[in-house]
């Protein structure tokens, strides 16, 4: 029987402990195990330089972690990447090599960082050029370094990407290449069980400029709090094309209607809308859900009509735009895209939302708006999830207490500038 101080007994009694000490628990021992993993990093840099590795017959370090460890090889590369980026090797005549990444390896030794966070850092680093001077590099990673206290490796990534195109402006030459010529079609379909679609045939051009906008569009979300995107892949080409027709219809380059862009029209009682009860009915579609109408009505142009008894329509009132141009590039400017944590999706996916809710007469202000994307905006249309503007201004997220109870603010850091 275990005693009351030994492991196995901490271990069974994790339910007695109240949610706030275990989530401060866990954060504990991720920064313990943070360190102890730099520690381990150091070692293995030392075992390389004195050639130890040789004794056990293998020519690498990552030899040597697979037959010590019995990891995976992508696992054993990453170790063995890591080690010797962080600290001090030896060159073949004996010289000594100076560190890739020593501010990454202070922050890691901290326990600050993680082995994601320290390979996205590394991987930009290896890329610069090696014209660049050393103190812009050392600036560069101290960036990089000071953003990974904070996010995670996907914003890293993208910040090293744009501090590589500051160091080196020029880039890679463009591939330019001809397309074929072919005849394209497009039949609208509507299937029996009431789902609508589209079938046709697409030329080598139109193809590839299609799929090159969506491929990036159709990107799995990025994990948030535990837990990964399940959609199939033909379920985020077809999220990523919902996005893509959006973002198109609404440019000034599209053909007007009536002198106007393009419209769709939702027709909904305005008592049903507000009391959340009922079905709208969308122009060429059919009936929709309140939910949906309240999200279109978010960032659209909302138009009274006044309707007799029998349907037929007595008044046209003036249109208004919920949110004005001058609105939208403030927004971006302040938002940069979907302002929810961990999502990249850029400002041309997003729509305004009201954090007070239009129909509780939140009004139209920079203040009480936020850009988010379909996704996040159905989100916090059908979840828990809070959004609120701190002090700063600057948009914050509250979770749901069952995902963290302690009530923690949240912001976005995917859309930060370097």
């Amino acid at each position: 029987m275990a005693s009351e101080n030994s492991p196995q007994a901490a271990c069974t009694e994790w339910w007695r402990v109240d949610t706030a000490t275990l989530h401060a628990r866990k954060q504990e021992i991720e920064v313990l195990k943070r360190r102890l993993d730099a520690e381990q990093y150091a070692i293995f840099a030392e075992l390389n330089t004195r050639g130890i590795r040789g004794c056990y017959g293998h020519s690498t370090l990552m030899g040597l972690i697979l037959q010590d460890f019995h990891v995976s090889e992508k696992e054993a590369s990453a170790r063995a990447d890591r080690a010797l980026a962080l600290h001090p090797g030896v060159a073949l005549g004996g010289d000594v090599v100076p560190p890739l990444a020593p501010v990454t390896a202070d922050a890691a030794a901290e326990g600050a960082i993680g082995g994601g966070q320290i390979d996205a850092i590394i991987g930009a680093l290896a890329q610069v050029p090696s014209f660049v001077p050393e103190e812009d590099v050392q600036a560069g990673e101290k960036i990089l370094v000071d953003l990974a206290r904070r996010a995670g490796p996907k914003e890293i990534t993208r910040a090293g990407r744009r501090m590589l195109d500051t160091m080196d402006p020029d880039g890679k030459e463009p591939r330019n290449e001809d397309p074929k010529d072919a005849r394209p079609e497009l039949r609208f379909i509507k299937h029996r069980d009431g789902t609508l679609g589209f079938a046709g045939t697409l030329d080598l051009e139109i193809y590839a400029r299609l799929k090159s906008d969506l491929d990036p569009l159709a990107k799995p979300h990025k994990a948030i709090d535990g837990v990964r995107d399940s959609r199939s892949q033909g379920e985020r080409y077809g999220d990523a094309f919902s996005d893509y027709v959006r973002m198109k219809t609404a440019s000034p380059d599209i053909p007007s209607q009536a002198g106007e862009s393009t419209q769709i029209l939702v027709t909904m009682a305005y008592d049903d809308l507000m009391n959340e009860v009922g079905d709208g009915l969308l122009d060429l579609v059919g009936p929709i859900s309140a939910t949906d109408v309240r999200i279109l009505a978010c960032d659209a142009r909302i138009r009274p009509i006044v309707l007799s008894g029998a349907g037929q329509p007595l008044d046209v009132g003036r249109s208004s735009r919920s949110t004005t141009t001058p609105q939208k590039h403030a927004l971006k400017i302040r938002d940069g895209g979907c302002a929810f944590p961990g999502c990249d999706m850029p400002v041309q996916r997003c729509t305004a939302h009201h954090i007070v809710f239009w129909r509780h007469r939140g009004e139209t202000k920079i203040d009480n708006l936020v850009l988010l994307c379909t996704k996040h905006h159905r989100l916090i249309h059908k979840s828990e999830w809070k959004v609120q503007l701190a002090q700063d201004g600057l948009p914050e997220f509250i979770a749901p207490a069952y995902l963290d109870p302690t009530g923690t603010p949240r912001r976005n850091t995917m859309h930060l500038r370097v």
